[in-house]
Parts: C-alpha cells; structure tokens; sequence
C-alpha cells in the first residue's frame, strides 16, 4: 500500500520522504505562488487557477488571497462560497464545503494530524481524517476545525473557536472547545 492509499484510509503514514506526496504538495505550493501573487483585477484568473488545484468548485466563489493548502486536489467547494484572508487548509484527507459557505479570515481547516506516541511522531508519520462543512455555514475570524469533524446545516461559529467535535444543524457554537451556546429555528 502506498503512502498516498494510507492517507486516504486513516491511517498512519509518511507525508515527510513519499516522493508522490512530496511532488503533490510542491505542486500545490506551486500554484498557489500563482494564485496568491496575482493582480487583484484578476479575478478570472484567479478562478481558473483555483479549478486546477481543487477538486471540485461551483460557479461563484471566492478565496480572498492569500489561500494556503497542502494539496488542493482533496478539497471540494459548493456554490456562493467565500473565504476571506489567511484561510489554510490541511488536506491530507477530504475536505467537503457546501453550498452558502462565509469563511472569515485566519481561518484553519485541518485534516491532519499526528500521533501520541512519540516514537511515531519523531518518525514523521501523520494521520489525516475528514472535515465535512454543511450548507449555510458561517465560520468566524481565527476558528481552527479539527481532524475528523462534521459541521451541520445553518451553523455559525464564533470567532476564536475550536472545533474538536461534531457541530449539529441549526445552531451557534463558540469556544474552546466549541460548545453549543444557542439553537437556531429553521
């Protein structure tokens, strides 16, 4: 099994010295140096960039420069989606964003993550687990999610949050970790 396969099952592997990881993420780095560096008038551009690297898109979105991931082909994004300044992105796994999704700045999505056991952790092996972000999502400025977790449908987050556990529909969460503090009627 490849590094590359171990990653897409959960477990751990090698993302510091797998030669096929390694390009990957050169070329991510690669075309977002594009990206990033593009004149603001260039918005054309600028989205036809994003549809190399992502894996999937809508019609209308916005990633406000700069935008930062580790690959880009693992990531997915609905339609009248928006991110603002900062976001980061660690895509070792699949990262799904639906429909409706507002992003504030120095925002961080990640799927990775690295073992307790130190042995492990010094040897560079890493884990990557799925994100999955519903429709309708606000996510204020400096939130980190977390490996493995599932934003519901009509979700707010306040800014500063950590999102360490699954967040349900219709709600308002904040904190660290983020708690629900209000339900929202739908």
């Amino acid at each position: 099994m490849t590094e590359k396969e171990k990653a897409e099952r959960g477990l751990l592997y090698d993302a510091n010295s797998d030669q096929e990881i390694l390009a990957d993420r050169q070329r991510a780095k690669e075309i977002l140096y594009e990206y990033n560096n593009l004149h603001p008038k260039k918005q054309d551009e600028r989205k036809q960039i994003l549809r190399l690297l992502l894996n999937k898109t809508g019609n209308e979105f916005i990633f406000e420069p700069p935008f930062y991931c580790d690959y880009g082909y693992n990531i997915e994004v609905g339609e009248n989606f928006f991110a603002n300044m900062n976001l980061v992105i660690l895509d070792g796994a699949k990262v799904s964003i639906g429909n409706n999704v507002f992003i504030a700045p120095n925002v961080g999505i990640y799927t990775a993550g690295h073992p307790l056991d130190e042995i492990q952790r010094n040897e560079g092996l890493e884990y990557a687990y799925p994100v999955t972000i519903g429709n309708s999502v606000w996510i204020g400025a400096g939130v980190s999610i977390l490996p493995g977790v599932t934003v519901g449908n009509n979700v707010v987050i306040g800014a500063g949050s950590v999102v360490t556990k699954d967040i349900p529909d219709n709600c308002v969460v904040a904190g660290n970790p983020a708690v629900i503090k209000k339900r929202l009627d739908k």
